[in-house]
């Protein structure tokens, strides 16, 4: 709201004087309905009706906003409101994987030089660093952050970062690839959360908020957005989902849940896995895809209903694994011949194609033609909806199908029996590549021989070089490249490499290495380095 001691400009009111059969009628606008009585019934008294309006005094009067104006200071005050108390607990989340170098079989790598000395390992595969991250949030106090599933799919190393930069190594709890839902721990206590909502209770056409940290490496840039819009439409199916599943030829392809909402707020990459929020800052949705071709925002975003991933999340930290609750029935969308076969009232519901094997719906005397028009008397009118709902049921819960069989209108009580478990396989952690250098840095170092001075331009072969990096590694992320002379560490002048070692060795988990490194030109870069 504007405060009452400033002065509303632009609030006065035009008071329009019509003649008409000798009466003058006097009308104001953009007064509150209960002000134009009063206002009008005051001027009345001292307007003569052919005459001319009354002098003005001489202090003008401070007139009550336009209520259009009031409304936009309050909803800009609402935004500003939901970003400062939101913002805390939306986390950027870094991840780090190794893929087949495509690179690796020609004649030269491309990222010989810039990472250094290759491993001389012919049975090894070159691998390639792939260097991600999205969004997350925080849902517990204890470090419970919800995010996407194909933001920390796969992943060798997970670090989340808070929005006062502090860093944490991040532990997949796990994941649900049929609703692109996953689950990160922190180890850390007393943290800002957000509060969920209920996306069943959203309308099409309120305001939404969508919120992200998509950073970049260093934090430098980039580190919070906000971006405001409507809900544009609820139970979006866009098969993203089931795609790529079935591209990974994954059989959880056919479980895929995709009843996703629409919204014009602008996600870009980088927000997946950031919330939501409605105007009481209750998140909705898990921001998880955007419609485009350019693969940047072009007016169409979708989120996970938060009803949908807060069951997923339960599943998961009580079983660490989502329990699917499972009707046994292939359906389709209802289509105008279909109601007109079915005498369905409108077109809407799911036709019943085909059953699994020991399916409970089938059990229960579900036939095939039947359509199903609702579900414990929610209505359904689409397959994303009613795998949405089924879904937010536990396996072994009864719900009641309302059926429709050529025009009969029949209601069948169904006991849900459980889907085959869908597991996200967490790498293995020997596996991993292991932490190349003292302390695990990624870092490898060489006396300076003449040899190598004149390989790397160096003036002369006194000190100690960087010969490779690891292209994950901690330090690479600092900025640090193979080639520079190692000055100092941790303020110590170095004088061999057998000294940097010594020193880095002492050094544990959490601490800061601090580097001074000069180039071969002469300039002087500072790294300071946590050890993973």
């Amino acid at each position: 709201m504007i405060p009452e001691n400033r002065t509303r400009i632009g609030a006065l009111t035009a008071v329009v004087v019509t003649l008409l059969l000798g009466i003058a009628v006097v009308v104001g606008a953009g007064l509150p309905h209960d002000a134009a009585p009063a206002r009008e019934a005051s001027e009345a008294a001292v307007l003569p009706a052919f005459g001319t309006p009354p002098a003005q005094p001489d202090s003008p009067q401070v007139m009550p906003a336009p209520a259009s104006a009031r409304d936009a200071a309050s909803l800009s005050e609402a935004f500003v409101s939901i970003a400062r108390n939101v913002t805390p607990a939306v986390v950027r989340i870094q991840t780090e994987r190794r893929i087949p170098d495509p690179h690796a079989n020609l004649p030269q790598n491309r990222f010989h030089d810039f990472f250094g000395q290759p491993r001389k390992d012919d049975d090894a595969p070159t691998m390639f660093p792939d260097i991600t991250g999205g969004s997350g949030f925080i849902v517990a106090k204890d470090g419970i952050i919800l995010t996407n599933n194909h933001v920390v799919h796969a992943a060798e190393k997970i670090t989340v970062s808070l929005w006062d930069k502090r860093t944490y190594e991040g532990e997949l709890v796990g994941g649900d690839p049929t609703t692109d839902v996953a689950v990160v721990r922190i180890h850390a206590k007393d943290l800002p959360t957000v509060q969920l909502g209920n996306s069943d209770a959203t309308n099409v056409g309120q305001w939404v908020l969508a919120i992200g940290n998509p950073g970049f490496q260093d934090m430098s840039t980039l580190d919070f957005t906000v971006t405001s819009g409507i809900l544009s439409a609820k139970g979006r199916p866009l098969n993203v989902i089931r795609d790529e599943l079935q591209a990974e030829r994954n059989p959880a392809a056919s479980y895929a849940i995709e009843d996703f909402l629409q919204t014009d707020a602008v996600i870009n990459p980088g927000n997946s896995g950031g919330p939501l929020v409605d105007l009481e800052g209750n998140v909705i949705g898990i921001n998880t895809a955007i419609a485009s071709q350019t693969g940047y925002y072009q007016g169409y975003g979708f989120a996970i209903p938060i009803n949908v991933a807060r069951r997923v999340m339960r599943d998961i930290l009580e079983h660490g694994h989502v329990r699917r609750a499972l009707l046994g029935i292939q359906i389709t969308d209802v289509t105008p011949e279909d109601a007109q076969v079915y005498s369905l009232p409108s077109i809407a519901g799911v036709l019943v194609q085909d059953f699994s094997s020991g399916s409970p719906a089938e059990k229960a005397g579900v036939h095939r033609q039947d359509v199903i028009v609702a579900v414990d008397g929610e209505p359904v009118s689409r397959v994303a909806q009613l795998q949405r709902i089924i879904a937010q049921n536990r396996p072994g819960a009864r719900v009641q199908l309302d059926v429709v069989r050529y025009g009969q209108h029949l209601k069948l009580a169904v006991p849900l029996t459980e889907a085959p478990v869908v597991v996200v396989e967490k790498p293995d952690a020997a596996a991993k590549s292991a932490p190349h250098g003292p302390s695990g840095l990624g870092l490898e170092f060489a006396d300076l021989t003449p040899t190598m001075a004149r390989q790397y331009g160096f003036d002369d072969a006194d000190g100690v070089v960087i010969t490779r990096v690891e292209p994950t590694g901690s330090a690479f992320l600092k900025g640090v490249l193979p080639r520079y002379r190692v000055v100092e560490v941790d303020r110590q002048q170095i004088r061999d490499a057998r000294q940097v070692r010594s020193i880095l060795d002492k050094l544990h988990s959490g601490d800061v290495a601090s580097f001074l490194l000069r180039d071969t030109q002469g300039g002087t870069f500072v790294a300071n380095v946590r050890v993973p």
